[in-house]
């Protein structure tokens, strides 16, 4: 009999111990779900379709405002030329960042310098023939920087269609995946 009272002792603590276990098994899921959800309202997975940027997967961080060399994501401007390439609603443009607050920008011809350093190369006209106008000189203002890309048809801050990506526009800073 003592045995038997033993074993039953035995079970009542394993369903015990197994009760508590799940419990807490479930507040942890609960936790990490929780936690899931506060991530993914500042984070996003965007795919780049254009060959400007060297990746096609980039993690969106929405609530990191971006450094020099980063990847910015933005609202480009609606304007004709952007609504005849991209639709009226165009998608997020993915540039990286080239300038800064305060960097000064100029022109030397074709070429764009940002504190005396070549960055891009301008044109003038899009690969369809129509004009492009030069993006602003001289100190980017602060709360916008100059983004764009190595790529010779690159469509960024070089030309005025574009500009500065300032506050508003900023969706967030881009981490590549892929």
């Amino acid at each position: 009999m003592p045995q038997e009272t033993s074993e039953q002792l035995h079970r009542v603590r394993w369903t015990a111990r197994r009760r508590w276990l799940m419990l807490g098994g479930g507040l942890l899921f609960c936790l990490g779900l929780h936690a899931l959800r506060e991530w993914r309202a500042t984070h996003s997975l965007l795919i780049n379709l254009t060959h400007s940027l060297p990746n096609w997967a980039f993690l969106l961080e929405e609530d990191r405002m971006p450094a020099r060399g980063d990847y910015i994501f933005f609202t480009p401007p609606q304007n004709a030329l952007v609504r005849a390439h991209f639709g009226e609603k165009a998608p997020p443009f993915g540039k990286l960042v080239l300038g800064m607050p305060g960097d000064l920008v100029a022109h030397s011809g074709e070429v764009v310098t940002i504190n005396g350093r070549p960055v891009a190369t301008m044109k003038a006209r899009t690969r369809l023939g129509e004009p492009l106008t030069p993006g602003r000189t001289g100190l980017v203002p602060q709360g916008c920087y100059y983004a764009g890309s190595a790529h010779k048809d690159g469509f960024d801050s070089r030309y005025a269609e574009i500009g500065f990506v300032c506050g508003t526009q900023v969706i967030g800073t881009g981490v590549p995946v892929l």
